[in-house]
């Protein structure tokens, strides 16, 4: 059950108009796109951004790369061929590939797709540098098979690894969550995501919320 917000606390979840997307409509009171921050004016963070978004900068070219494909191939490309686009538009030549080891398989075959379409390639899997967990503190019970050497995952070493390799654009194969922070934080590279893990719907975690009211309602029950 949703608790009310005052109105200063309301955001884009709280909204029903979506008025942002085409304009045909009015903003409502509480909307992000005329409502300023704390004494920061929003209009000037509008035309600031969008001033620099026109510009020759990497996040230019990246803003304007990324609208190209929404729109030119909406709803035409699957996830991996957006990537390869992407890629190309944004004149990425070196893709580093960062892997869960439970997806190295699906890893491989985005590699040949990689190769068969004119790109080179670095991957790093999550278990390089074969640390036990113990290592940094994790407790043995709490490792999936207690009494064994068990690897952490070292999303830090990932990303240095392919830092040290100068790839273009990094792409996230199922990294754990929070394991895909840490990666995103230290690449040097820009970061997209291929796959998003999720064990239990077959990686597909918006699963969960298309059954929030079915078979997933536990997830809207109130923490007690």
């Amino acid at each position: 059950m949703s608790r009310k917000k005052d109105i200063e606390n309301l955001s884009c979840t709280d909204c029903s108009i979506y008025n942002c997307k085409s304009q045909d409509k009015k903003f409502p009171g509480f909307c992000l796109t005329t409502k300023d921050n704390d004494g920061h004016s929003i209009a000037d963070d509008i035309e600031e951004i969008k001033k620099y978004l026109q510009g020759d900068e990497q996040d230019a070219v990246v803003a304007r790369a990324s609208a190209q494909v929404e729109g030119l191939f909406y709803g035409k490309l699957t996830r991996v061929e957006e990537i390869i686009e992407f890629a190309n538009r944004i004149g990425a030549k070196k893709i580093g590939i960062a892997t869960c080891a439970g997806l190295i398989e699906e890893s491989k075959i985005f590699t040949n797709i990689l190769t068969a379409r004119g790109f080179d390639y670095y991957s790093a899997i999550c278990k390089v540098g074969s640390v036990d967990k113990t290592e940094i503190g994790i407790l043995e019970e709490h490792k999936i098979r207690p009494g064994g050497h068990e690897a952490m995952c070292n999303p830090i070493l990932q990303a240095r690894i392919l830092n040290y390799h100068k790839t273009d654009l990094n792409v996230v194969v199922g990294l754990c969550v929070g394991h895909d922070s840490l990666f995103i934080k230290y690449s040097d590279a820009l970061v997209t995501t291929l796959v998003t893990k999720d064990r239990i719907t077959g990686h597909n975690p918006v699963a969960a919320l298309y059954t929030a009211h079915s078979y997933y309602r536990k997830l809207l029950q109130a923490k007690e």
